[in-house]
């Protein structure tokens, strides 16, 4: 079987509802330590979520597997992908059956650009983005946005856009000391807003930790086949990140960060404009523009 688009994790997510209580039990170890939790032997893997062996044996049925031995595989051709870099892409059979497709450049750009944002907002859960925009368009709660190498242009690009509808928005600096003392501030009243793509940044994982175990909210946008910050992160929203080159694109994940900002202005309403209506006229004062 091939997992859906979102692999094996995003399907747990989605799919949690449709089964029995003692499969849940199995689904919520496999999250809960994802994904080292589903190589581990049926015996023991149902020790730890405190049901029978033929319970785990059945849960992966559910999902569209022939047995456990083919979920494993499915988890180890994830693995494979997760960490794939540029350079690896670039050598491949696929990418290279992909660079040969008719049309040109600019033809097949455009069908793998459309084609990856359509296939984002059509396995986006709806739930997970009603919450996120919930949470930033909260005034009692502060915004914190946190991005890498790559993503650290959306992350800014995010709170850049948020900053003139509501107060207390703001992002991470790469300065250790900085960094430090805005993780020491983190509390309950605190949202984080990771952005991480593969492969996957171990700073980025840490904070993400660490601001969870200071009772901060996370929100996770990644990509299908989920950072490991998704372990901690109460908001998962995973884009799609085919392009027409070897390096993942970040396109659908700026068109779900627009969906954001859209609904966070719809939610937010008068506040958001008034709020717009002070910065503009603060932006004359100083004559930015």
């Amino acid at each position: 079987m091939q997992p859906a688009p979102g692999g094996v994790g995003e399907v747990l997510r989605l799919r949690l509802g449709e089964l029995s209580p003692a499969e849940r039990k199995v689904a919520r170890v496999l999250l809960a330590a994802y994904p080292a939790a589903g190589f581990e032997t049926v015996a023991r893997l149902a020790e730890r979520a405190g049901v029978s062996a033929p319970t785990v044996v059945r849960f992966a049925q559910r999902l569209g597997f022939r047995g456990y031995p083919e979920f494993q595989q499915a988890l180890r051709d994830e693995l494979e992908e997760r960490d794939a870099s540029p350079l690896s892409m670039y050598g491949s059979a696929e990418f290279a059956e992909r660079a040969e497709a008719e049309g040109g450049l600019l033809a097949r750009s455009g069908r793998v650009f459309g084609d990856s944002v359509a296939a984002t907002f059509r396995m986006l859960p709806q739930d997970e983005v009603d919450r996120a925009i919930a949470l930033l368009a909260d005034p009692a709660r502060r915004i914190t946005v946190v991005g890498g190498r790559f993503t650290h242009m959306l992350a800014s690009y995010l709170c850049l856009h948020l900053v003139q509808m509501r107060a207390d928005c703001r992002t991470i600096s790469e300065a250790p000391v900085q960094r430090a003392a805005t993780l020491a501030e983190l509390g309950r009243r605190d949202v984080v807003v990771a952005l991480d793509i593969r492969r996957y940044e171990t700073a980025t994982l840490k904070l993400a930790r660490a601001a969870r175990a200071r009772g901060a909210t996370v929100v996770l946008v990644t990509d299908t086949w989920l950072s490991p910050i998704a372990e901690v992160a109460q908001v998962v929203l995973p884009t799609v990140v085919t392009s027409p080159s070897p390096y993942d694109t970040l396109v659908p994940a700026m068109a779900v960060l627009e969906t954001l900002v859209a609904g966070v202005l719809a939610s937010l309403g008068e506040a958001a404009t008034a709020r717009m209506a002070a910065c503009e006229q603060a932006t004359g004062e100083i004559s930015l523009f």
